[in-house]
């Protein structure tokens, strides 16, 4: 049921007031500060904050007055998982499988995946949730020769914990790409946002420990909810290690010996 009116202006006031632009772990005030403030019943601050929780704008530990939330995960340059992520936050990870079956690879999955065309792979969909709210939709392809029986297991967890503690085939590397899209419609009712909206897509291929291309992976991450960081490093010239004054004597050096 939707919310009454009254509660859904309350929670933009609130936003504007004291989430927008705010540093996360900001507190809010009292339910019963904010009552006095907007001249409403407490039972519809109430209802105002649980929908500032349900789009991750605030969030409460232990009983504790709400604080204000970073809305965005942010992957960092080391190798972790979308369940990893959103646990770090605070957050429930979940998955609801959109599709998942045994197929033959084509010719783009094969060459990815270092496998002959036609070889056997298992194809997941997902959508994945953080707190219920939907975050990203991911498709992946695996050998089915390195993870035979994959469909008879649970596929809403973590697969990279099934990887590991089934498979033996834990995910040491990954190599990814990103470029923005525009969402179109069937995309935007997944993660509930309007169509068109912008988004991250990311394809990453996934190594193990072994050296197995074992994972083939496109994500559709919600250009409001996800950013990425890296670490890039200057490029560096053959003889940077060397001194500039030593660099020098070893040029005159050089042409020393080349007019003799």
């Amino acid at each position: 049921m939707r919310p009454p009116r009254i509660a859904r202006e309350v929670r933009d006031a609130i936003e504007a007031r004291y989430v927008a632009g705010s540093e996360p772990s900001s507190v809010l005030p009292s339910e019963r500060r904010l009552a006095a403030e907007f001249g409403v019943a407490r039972a519809t601050i109430r209802a105002a904050l649980a929908m500032l929780r349900e789009q991750q704008q605030i969030r409460s530990v232990g009983g504790g007055p709400p604080v204000v939330v970073d809305p965005r995960l942010t992957k960092a340059p080391q190798l972790t998982s979308f369940t990893q992520d959103a646990r770090a936050r605070g957050w429930r990870p979940s998955s609801r499988v959109l599709d998942a079956a045994e197929e033959q690879a084509d010719v783009t999955v094969a060459r990815d995946l270092g496998i002959p065309p036609a070889s056997g792979v298992v194809r997941v969909r997902r959508l994945r949730l953080a707190d219920h709210s939907p975050m990203a939709v991911e498709e992946v392809w695996l050998p089915q020769a390195i993870f035979p029986g994959l469909l008879g297991h649970d596929l809403t967890g973590s697969l990279y914990e099934l990887f590991e503690t089934e498979y033996y085939a834990g995910i040491l590397r990954h190599d990814r790409r990103i470029s923005a899209i525009s969402l179109d419609d069937q995309l935007a009712a997944l993660l509930e946002v309007e169509a068109g909206s912008a988004a991250l897509f990311a394809t990453q291929l996934g190594f193990d420990r072994r050296g197995r291309r074992v994972e083939l992976g496109r994500s559709i991450y919600r250009g409001d909810r996800y950013d990425f960081t890296t670490v890039t490093f200057a490029a560096r010239r053959r003889d940077a290690s060397v001194p500039p004054a030593d660099r020098a004597w070893r040029q005159r050096r050089l042409v020393a010996e080349g007019a003799r």
